[in-house]
């Protein structure tokens, strides 16, 4: 009972089958203990309809929220992480965060305050934050597992229309993306959410996939389907490379037991691939079966032996 009075503290709203889930129980037993808590005189309000779910009523005063010094140093850590201007009450999480700290005893927000009023965050200039009336929308029909339309903005700037099935939101590198399914071309990808541009809740249900890894997932997609493949053998031990090679450039695998690894992936930008990441690998490699990224590698090399070369002396 008393992890079932947690989520329902901490989620109001939660629908039975929501409520099933987090507690690994059936229907018939979400059923069970809100009528033991009931019956307990806790005060549970349910509400019929999509939108409909279970929330705890008046009678429970949740408990007066308690922070000690450094969980309100870590919440403004966290602030500054995200690039968010923590010090300028004109900033909306700014503005969010100076309310907190000054509704803290002051020997709990001393360090905080002095953090948030000395510290800066550069910007990142990748960061692209979507509508947050778009978030909103999007993370209740992801909650609520319903389908959805969007009207979403290719990056050629055309404009598409999709019926979707919403898996999950995923923040990679200050971006955000929704995984789903497209019933128009029937097969799964990532849209941006900030080239989302509206959505319409459907009345379907949602089937999200049960061994789904969200970041994961993500990872993958982003490292696949693009125009250059980029196969790229490395003369060193798989355990030395591993540490170099994100997501994004493609999926590395040992060869001959690990004395050598293969990586193998896409991108629609060989000289970035080349320029900006097989370039800071300090390990030797070539590339294999890709005559795009391997002009772009000999390009780099090309600059680069020409800035090692030491100019004539002037007479």
């Amino acid at each position: 009972m008393i992890r079932t009075l947690l989520v329902l503290q901490t989620r109001p709203g939660i629908t039975s089958r929501g409520l099933a889930d987090r507690l690994g129980v059936s229907d018939r037993a979400v059923r069970r203990y809100i009528s033991i808590l009931r019956d307990a005189h806790v005060a549970v309000d349910s509400t019929l309809g999509r939108s409909g779910g279970y929330r705890l009523g008046r009678s429970l005063t949740p408990p007066p929220i308690v922070f000690t010094s450094s969980e309100a140093l870590g919440l403004v850590m966290a602030v500054l992480d995200g690039h968010h201007a923590a010090a300028d009450a004109d900033d909306p999480v700014g503005a969010a965060l100076g309310k907190l700290i000054g509704s803290l005893p002051a020997s709990t927000a001393q360090q905080a305050a002095l953090v948030r009023d000395h510290a800066r965050a550069a910007p990142d200039q990748r960061a692209v934050r979507p509508d947050p009336d778009i978030i909103a929308r999007l993370v209740e029909v992801v909650a609520h597992r319903r389908g959805a339309r969007i009207d979403y903005t290719t990056g050629a700037g055309r404009s598409i229309e999709a019926r979707v099935d919403p898996w999950a939101v995923v923040v990679r590198h200050g971006r955000w993306y929704l995984l789903a399914y497209v019933h128009d071309s029937d097969a799964a990808r990532a849209y941006r959410v900030d080239r989302i541009t509206d959505l319409i809740e459907l009345n379907t249900d949602v089937d999200v996939p049960v061994d789904l890894n969200p970041v994961e997932w993500l990872e993958n997609h982003l490292a696949s389907g693009w125009a250059h493949s980029t196969t790229v053998e490395f003369d060193a031990a798989y355990a030395d490379v591993a540490p170099w090679i994100t997501r994004s450039m493609g999926i590395l695998e040992p060869l001959d037991d690990g004395a050598r690894c293969i990586l193998r992936g896409t991108t629609s930008n060989v000289a970035m691939y080349a320029g900006e990441w097989l370039a800071g690998i300090p390990h030797p490699f070539r590339v294999v079966d890709s005559s795009e990224l391997r002009a772009a590698v000999a390009e780099v090399a090309r600059r680069l032996l020409a800035a090692s070369e030491v100019s004539p002396s002037p007479e």
